[in-house]
Order: structure tokens, then sequence, then C-alpha cells
């Protein structure tokens, strides 16, 4: 190392060089460190961004379940014939059906309709609902057609789940034996008070939300097709 020279003492000037190198390892250390921080906290941005992005896929693709119960109650009635009614809340087409008696129309000489009175019934009105038995024969036959076998029932409008039956909560087995010409119909109406309803009528009964609903009447095994009505 050169020795320093000027007017001042030698001290002077190696004092003056150790602090300026002093500086300059402090400047480098604090750079280092400053350098190192900087990646490190790239790194950790890094890993939140990707526990992040992880996250929200696992939220994306959970698929939440959904669970939907009904249980309700309604009151009909029938008239011109034999027809009682009250509501219902069951899932499955009714398997309550009795084999048509010895002698009486075979299911084949019949067809069963249904329809609602009205397209769409506001809230507060009672839906009611019509039920045709028709002989399609060509030779007249007794066939019963009490309310114990007939049914109308109200299920969601794809028809998967079965909200209420007119025989649920109050069936009625008075016979009604009649005899139908080729070509003659027995009409009866039902009236449904817009709450669910099961076989037995042991589960509360909840009045139906508005919305698109469908009604199937059924003699037995013979069903009809189902019809479409709303409740506003």
């Amino acid at each position: 190392m050169m020795e320093p020279s000027g007017p001042l003492p030698p001290e002077i000037y190696r004092r003056r060089r150790w602090l300026a190198i002093g500086a300059a390892v402090v400047a480098l250390v604090l750079l280092i460190w400053i350098v190192s921080a900087v990646r490190g906290g790239g790194d950790d941005e890094a890993t939140d961004a990707a526990a992040a992005s992880a996250s929200l896929t696992t939220t994306t693709t959970a698929s939440p379940s959904t669970s939907a119960s009904e249980s309700g109650s309604a009151s009909g009635s029938g008239s011109g014939g034999s027809a009682s009614g009250t509501d219902s809340a069951s899932g499955t087409a009714d398997a309550s059906a009795t084999p048509v008696a010895a002698g009486q129309c075979p299911d084949s000489s019949l067809a069963v309709k249904v329809s609602a009175s009205k397209p769409t019934y506001p809230a507060g009105e009672e839906p009611e609902f019509g039920i045709v038995v028709t002989n399609i024969g060509n030779a007249p036959c007794d066939r019963e057609l009490g309310a114990g076998m007939q049914q109308v029932l109200v299920y969601t409008l794809d028809t998967q789940q079965r909200l209420w039956s007119n025989n649920d909560c109050f069936p009625n087995a008075a016979a009604d034996v009649r005899t139908l010409a080729a070509g003659e119909q027995a009409a009866f109406t039902v009236k449904w008070s817009g709450a669910t309803s099961e076989p037995g009528c042991t589960a509360p009964r909840e009045p139906v939300p508005a919305g698109a609903y469908s009604v199937v009447g059924q003699l037995g095994n013979l069903r009809s097709a189902p019809e479409p009505f709303n409740l506003s």
C-alpha cells in the first residue's frame, strides 16, 4: 500500500482510507441484504399466489349438495261420483292400486283422462281437477269407480316427486260399481287445498310453493297422461 502524502499527518490519510473502505463494505453488505430480501419476498408471493390458485380451484370444482323436503296437507271433495280430495307428499308413483275384480271392465277397455280447471291458480285458490273414465271398448261393462279405486295425484312438473293424492288423508272405501256403455264416460271432480301429503297422512303437511306442476289421474293400475298446471 502506498504511503499517504500531503500536508496533513499520515495518520489522517490512513483513517480516511479505512473509513472509506468500511463505508464501502457496509454498502456492499446492505446491497446484498436488499437483493436477498427482494428475492425472498418474490418467492413468498409466488407461493401465496399458488396457494390462492389451488384454493380457488377447490372452491370452483366443489359440488354442493342440496336437499329438498316436501310434506303437506290438503283436503278434497268428490262430486258427480266418488272422488274424495286431500293432499300428498311422497316421491314415487302409487303402488296402492287394487286389481280389477273378476267380470269387470279390464283396463284395456278403459281410458283415464285428467284435467285442471284452470291453467294457473292464484295464491289462496284451491285447484280443482277433473278425472274422466271412458269405456273405449265395443260393449258395455261394469267397473268399480269408488273413491278408493280412483286417485288424483299432484307431482312436480317432471313427475319425479309425488306431492299429493286425494286418498292420502281422506280415504274412502265406499263402493260405486257402474255400468258403462261403449263410449260412455264417468266424470268426477276433486279439489286440492294446495298442501302436500303422503299415504296415511302421517307427515306434516306444508303449502306447495308457486311454480309449475303436473296432475295425474289413476283408476286401479290405469293411469292418465300428466297434465301441467301452475300455482302463482
